[in-house]
C-alpha cells in the first residue's frame, strides 16, 4: 500500500516566518544547532565526524548534531513520524527515491530557496556538479537536495584467489562471458565434500521486503543497462524492464546463482570477502576505508565486465534536504553549501571513500596525488565516465523498484523464468503509472 504523509506546512507568509526566524540560536551555548539525520555505513563514521570537526571549526556559531539511522529504509519511516508528530530534524542524508513522498507532504524546501538566497551559490558552481546527481536530486524537474557525495558500483575481487587458479589478477574479467567463465574458476570445493567453500561470486540477492531490496535493484540496473535496456520510458507511462534487455541481464544472475549454488551461502559478501570465502563481488567506495585495514588482503578494484551492448555502471549518492519544520533553515544550508565547496569534496573523498560530486575536485593536486596513491578509488573515480543514473520515476518509485526487486528475487530463488517474473512485475508497475496518468 502506498504510504501517505500528511500535509505540513503551507506555503507563503509561514515560509517567510520560518527563514527569518531561522536563526534563532540555542539558549545553552549561544550556538546554533543543527540536526542532521544519516545512514551512512559504519565505516564512513570516522570521516564524518572528522568532516563535521572541520565545519564547526570554520563555523564557531554552527554545531551539527549527527544522529545515525541504521539503513535507508530505516531512515524514511522515522522521518515520516517525525514529519507527522512535528520532530523532523532540520537537515537529512536522505536516498532520491524519498523525494516524491517529502515533496507531496511540502516536508522540505525547494533549494533554489537558497541558491538564489542571500549566501547564494552561482550558476558556475551549479554546472560544476554532475548533471547525473542534479537529476536524482530533483523531482519532476525542480531541485529539492543537494549531493553529498557521488558513488558508482565496481568489481571488487581477490588477486591471490586469481593466482591460485591461473587468472591473471591484473586482468579482471571484462565481460559477462568472462564474469562467469571466472566465477566457476574461482568456485572451489576444497574438501570434496560436494559443498562449495569458495565462491567465485557473490550474486547480491536479499529479500525484496527487506531493507535491503532496493539495493538489490542498485545493483542489478547496470547489467540492464549494460544489455542495452532502461528502467521506463521517457513518457513515465511504462517500465521497460521486462524488455529481450531486461531478461537477458536478469537471466545471467540466475545462471551464476544457481551454477554457484549461492542459496546454501551467506548474503553478508562483505564479511565473505574479507575472510577470504568469496573472490568477487560488486561493491562501492564507500567500504574502501575497511578493506584498507586488511593487511593480509590482496584485492583490487575493477571496472564492471561490459554486457552485450556496452559498458556502464550506476552512479548515485546521497543527499541532503533540509525541512520545512527547521528553526536552522539557513544554518542548514550553510552545511550542505560548504560540503559542496570543491577542496571540502576532495577531503571528504579522500577520507570517506565516497566519489566527489564536482568535475573540479580532479584537479586539486592533493586530490591528483592521493588517486595515484589509491588505485582503487582511482578505478571508480574513471568509471564516472560510462556511469548512468536511472531514469527518474516520479510517482510511486518505491512500489515499483519493490517490484523489480521481487521480480529479481523470484527468478533466482524461487526458481521462476527471468522473463515471467519480470513481465509480473511489470504489470503490476504498469497499472500503477496507469493511475498517475489518470489524475
Amino acid at each position: 500500500m502506498k504510504r501517505k504523509i500528511v500535509p505540513l506546512i503551507s506555503v507563503g507568509a509561514f515560509l517567510v516566518l520560518i527563514l527569518s526566524c531561522g536563526q534563532k540560536q540555542d539558549q545553552d551555548d549561544g550556538k546554533i544547532t543543527i540536526t542532521f539525520w544519516h545512514s551512512f555505513v559504519s565505516y564512513t563514521v570516522p570521516a564524518l565526524n572528522e568532516l563535521i570537526e572541520k565545519f564547526e571549526a570554520e563555523h564557531p556559531n554552527l554545531a551539527i548534531k549527527a544522529q545515525y539511522i541504521p539503513t535507508g529504509d530505516a531512515l524514511i519511516q522515522k522521518l515520516i513520524t517525525a514529519i507527522q508528530s512535528k520532530t523532523a530534524p532540520d537537515l537529512s542524508w536522505i536516498h532520491a527515491d524519498f523525494l516524491e513522498d517529502l515533496v507531496e507532504a511540502d516536508a522540505i524546501y525547494k533549494m533554489e530557496d537558497f541558491i538564489k538566497g542571500p549566501d547564494s551559490l552561482s550558476t558556475e558552481d551549479l554546472k560544476d556538479i554532475y548533471p547525473a546527481l542534479l537529476q536524482a536530486a530533483s523531482w519532476k524537474g525542480t531541485l529539492y537536495s543537494m549531493p553529498m557525495e557521488a558513488t558508482n558500483l565496481g568489481l571488487l575481487y581477490n588477486k591471490k584467489h586469481f593466482r591460485d587458479a591461473g587468472l591473471d589478477p591484473e586482468r579482471p574479467p571484462k565481460n559477462w562471458e568472462e564474469l562467469y567463465d571466472y566465477a566457476r574458476k574461482l568456485t572451489l570445493d576444497k574438501n570434496k565434500d560436494g559443498k562449495f567453500e569458495q565462491i567465485g561470486f557473490g550474486v547480491p540477492i536479499f529479500p525484496a521486503s527487506g531493507p535491503l531490496g532496493s539495493w538489490m535493484v542498485w545493483q542489478w540496473l547496470p547489467f540492464l543497462w549494460q544489455a542495452g535496456g532502461m528502467n521506463i520510458n521517457l513518457e513515465q507511462t511504462q517500465v521497460l524492464y521486462n524488455s529481450d534487455a531486461a531478461v537477458k541481464a536478469l537471466t545471467l544472475w540466475k545462471r551464476l546463482y544457481d551454477d554457484l549454488n549461492l542459496i546454501g551461502f551467506t548474503p553478508d559478501y562483505d564479511v565473505a570477502f574479507l575472510s577470504q570465502q568469496l573472490s568477487m563481488m560488486l561493491d562501492g567506495p564507500w567500504n574502501l576505508p575497511r578493506y584498507r585495514e586488511m593487511k593480509n588482503l590482496d584485492w583490487a578494484i575493477a571496472p564492471l565486465p561490459a554486457g552485450p551492448a556496452k559498458r556502464a555502471t550506476i552512479v548515485g549518492g546521497e543527499y541532503l534536504a533540509i525541512f520545512k519544520q527547521s528553526q536552522h533553515p539557513n544554518a542548514a544550508w550553510a552545511f550542505t553549501k560548504w560540503i559542496l565547496r570543491p577542496d571540502i569534496q576532495a577531503l571528504w573523498s579522500m577520507k570517506s571513500g565516497y566519489l566527489p560530486v564536482r568535475h573540479s575536485v580532479v584537479q586539486i593536486k592533493a586530490y591528483q596525488d592521493f588517486l595515484a596513491a589509491n588505485p582503487g578509488l582511482k578505478a571508480y573515480v574513471e568509471q564516472m565516465e560510462v556511469g548512468q543514473s536511472p531514469r527518474p520515476v516520479d510517482y510511486h518509485g518505491l512500489e515499483i523498484t519493490r517490484n523489480l526487486a521481487e521480480a529479481i528475487e523470484k527468478a533466482t530463488k524461487g526458481k521462476i523464468e527471468a522473463k515471467a517474473a519480470l513481465d509480473e512485475a511489470a504489470a503490476k508497475s504498469n497499472q500503477l503509472l496507469q493511475t498517475v496518468a489518470k489524475k
